[in-house]
């Protein structure tokens, strides 16, 4: 069975497994009476071809509680429960994955998904992460009077900080600082300052633009594989892209990187033997009419995957790929 995945998906022997985790529970709602979008991310990449395009093989829908958008200040986090409940039972998809020897991609959903996907590892030991996002997501109690949404806390709470979802089955912390890169955060983000002071290694966008993305993934392996860890996790936002290339997020904002230097920031990653798995969040498909963008990420996400596995394109991103995908 491993010489058919092997031959079948060409991934040092580790099969793609896509998997949909379409939760929305870590946003605040865009409007009243609404949910945010980002949970039709998964069904619009795979209408756009992204399973065969990736040689992957269908690793099921966890499917999300229901959204709830009441929320005002002192009520905690933001549907608090129903995301502990979730990624708790996502870690248990991720592991089931693993086991089987699959490479797990996780199409979100919002970026409250990185609490399973960091679980799972953190249940088998010591892992690192290494978090592309426009945002430092660092926003906790310890800086803020409130934070109201696990989206904007996501890398706070799996570094441990917060209450009941950074202690969540009392293996805080998911990951430790210095186990972390943080690679595209905007120059300007409010926590850099103290992300640095912590122990976190970050190249902003404005650090990639100057050294070039290739030479930042480098710099970031080499921090990670400095370290005693076990592997590490892909968390890709493409709140990363700038506004002007990628305006269907929930907080498009100018200074990003654009799609091409996103791809050489994927490549070496996802080269590294030591890569457990990546998840890729927050595209919200209510925001994409004509479905350009949608494909456009799915063309990207095809071309990182096969340069970095050297691997064939099978068929073409943007084109369906059937009811299973094979």
């Amino acid at each position: 069975m491993a010489e058919e995945r092997q031959a079948e998906n060409g991934v040092r022997g580790r099969p793609l497994a896509l998997i949909d985790a379409p939760s929305n529970l870590g946003l605040r709602p865009p409007a009243d009476g609404a949910s945010p979008g980002v949970y039709k991310q998964a069904g619009a990449l795979r209408d756009h071809g992204l399973l065969a395009g990736l040689h992957a093989h269908d690793g099921g829908v966890v499917v999300a509680p229901r959204y709830s958008g009441v929320w005002q200040p002192g009520d905690g986090v933001r549907n608090e429960e129903a995301v502990e409940r979730y990624s708790s039972r996502l870690a248990d998809r991720i592991e089931r994955l693993l086991d089987d020897g699959f490479f797990p991609v996780v199409l979100g959903g919002d970026c409250s998904v990185l609490i399973g996907n960091q679980l799972a590892l953190r249940r088998r030991g010591r892992f690192g992460l290494a978090f592309i996002d426009g945002h430092s997501d660092f926003r906790h109690l310890g800086n803020s009077e409130f934070v109201g949404s696990a989206a904007g806390e996501d890398l706070a709470i799996v570094t441990g900080r917060g209450e009941a979802l950074a202690a969540i089955e009392g293996r805080a912390p998911l990951v430790r600082d210095e186990d972390v890169a943080v690679l595209g955060v905007r120059d300007h983000d409010l926590f850099l300052d103290e992300i640095r002071t912590a122990g976190i290694w970050v190249a902003t966008a404005g650090d990639i633009a100057r050294a070039g993305p290739a030479t930042v993934a480098t710099e970031a392996l080499a921090r990670l594989r400095s370290l005693e860890l076990e592997g590490f996790w892909i968390h890709c936002d493409f709140d990363v892209l700038d506004s002007t290339v990628m305006p269907a997020v929930d907080t498009p904002e100018p200074g990003g990187i654009d799609f091409d230097t996103l791809v050489e920031l994927l490549v070496p990653l996802l080269a590294d033997d030591r890569a457990a798995g990546i998840e890729f969040t927050i595209f919200d498909p209510d925001l994409d009419e004509d479905g350009a963008l949608g494909a456009k990420i799915s063309g990207s996400l095809c071309d990182a995957f096969a340069r970095a596995f050297a691997v064939a394109p099978r068929g073409s991103a943007g084109q369906h790929a059937g009811p299973s995908g094979h």
